[in-house]
């Protein structure tokens, strides 16, 4: 049996070609078997295209173990990803220290190059975090 393409599982169902055997002279192109051994390895091989038929039917019938399928991927790749994120985490924490230095560097460099503007902005935070501190020290 084949189902019409593009139809739903149940509708498919429904509207089937109908079966070919292997004694379909037009699939094969020749003569249905003429002595017994012949009709019997014929019977066998349809059986076992029926068989496997039959299993890729009941396969895609069970719910259940195509959502545990699909549970048991969307878990691998989960895992992957999260893999991959404590990987680059690592990788980071590594270089910060560096990357601190780096930083360090810079500012040194640009405080002595403009001393006048690092005092300017230095008291301005010194300003911002007193004034602060003296309202929360008016409300208590």
């Amino acid at each position: 049996m084949t189902a019409t393409p593009g139809a739903s599982d149940g509708a498919a169902l429904s509207r089937t070609t109908p079966p070919t055997t292997s004694l379909d002279v037009s699939k094969h192109n020749h003569h249905p078997p003429t002595n017994v051994d012949e009709l019997r390895e014929e019977i066998a091989q349809t059986r076992e295209e029926l068989g496997e038929t039959v299993q890729a039917l009941a396969a895609r019938a069970d719910v259940k173990a195509r959502l545990q399928d699909t549970k048991e991927e969307a878990k691998a790749r989960v895992r992957a990803q999260l893999h991959s994120a404590a990987a680059e985490a690592k990788v980071a924490a590594a270089e910060a220290p560096e990357r601190a230095q780096v930083l360090a560097v810079r500012t040194r460099d640009a405080v002595r190059r403009n001393p006048t503007q690092f005092a300017a902005v230095a008291g301005a935070v010194v300003l911002v975090v007193l004034f602060i501190r003296w309202r929360r020290g008016r409300r208590a």
